[in-house]
């Protein structure tokens, strides 16, 4: 089975690309704002409008925890939300947490994913990626939301560079008025495939034209039946037949 409605994953691993590989200077700013210096236990707390920027993204949260040798991690709680300029991402959660040395991220709590330009919300209670695993996981009551497609489950696991997606924990895809439900779902996105994988439930809807094609190539007559002659009837003369 093939469709090409399924690229859309890889717009979420733009956004984890994009925020985790940043290892540029950090700039900062809250209502208020506290900082230890002493080596080992370097920190800045930020509390109030707490804001965190850098080239390519913005951090928004109530608080915002900033630690670690060379501002390794980046901790934010409370109505967080996360933007990547270059890209037209946004990300929301009520905690997140980056590693900017070693890729690492993880929004958990309510994590919402929005890829604007191309219409595309990510749903989920956990977002994590680990940028050198090539591996990015959505956890508890994923909903991947398109143009004309929905895909929902319990879990979703993808490897950009094998460009699949694996989706279980009762997973459904809804695409064009059709419903497909197994076992486990893998979606193909180099060769725009899909692959279900037991207990395989599918409901596929004809559209009006199809079924329009199908009763005019059934069995079924349209205007009179034609009647076959019958031999023995008798000839009128007037119809041009013999005396």
């Amino acid at each position: 089975m093939r469709t090409n409605r399924f690229h859309f994953i890889l717009l979420l691993t733009v956004l984890i690309a994009g925020v985790a590989s940043a290892q540029e200077t950090l700039t900062f700013s809250a209502s208020r704002t506290e900082s230890v210096f002493a080596e080992g236990r370097e920190q800045i707390l930020l509390r109030g409008n707490a804001v965190v920027q850098s080239d390519g993204f913005e951090i928004f949260a109530d608080r915002i925890e900033i630690y670690g040798e060379d501002q390794r991690y980046v901790r934010s709680e409370g109505g967080v939300e996360v933007y990547d300029r270059d890209n037209d991402l946004f990300l929301s959660s009520d905690e997140f947490f980056l590693d900017r040395q070693d890729n690492y991220l993880r929004a958990s709590g309510n994590a919402y994913m929005e890829d604007r330009p191309n219409n595309l919300v990510v749903k989920g209670s956990t977002i994590q990626n680990w940028d050198e695993l090539d591996l990015t996981e959505i956890a508890v009551n994923v909903r991947i939301l398109g143009e004309d497609y929905t895909a929902r489950g319990q879990f979703a696991r993808y490897r950009r560079e094998t460009e699949k997606l694996d989706l279980s924990g009762t997973p459904e895809v809804f695409w064009e008025g059709d419903e497909y439900r197994a076992t486990r779902i893998t979606i193909d996105l180099a060769n725009d495939e899909i692959e279900f994988v037991g207990d395989v439930f599918a409901i596929v809807r004809q559209d009006d034209d199809e079924e329009a094609l199908d009763e005019a190539d059934g069995d079924t007559p349209s205007g009179d039946p034609e009647v076959e002659p019958d031999a023995d009837a008798p000839v009128d003369p007037a119809a041009g037949g013999l005396p």
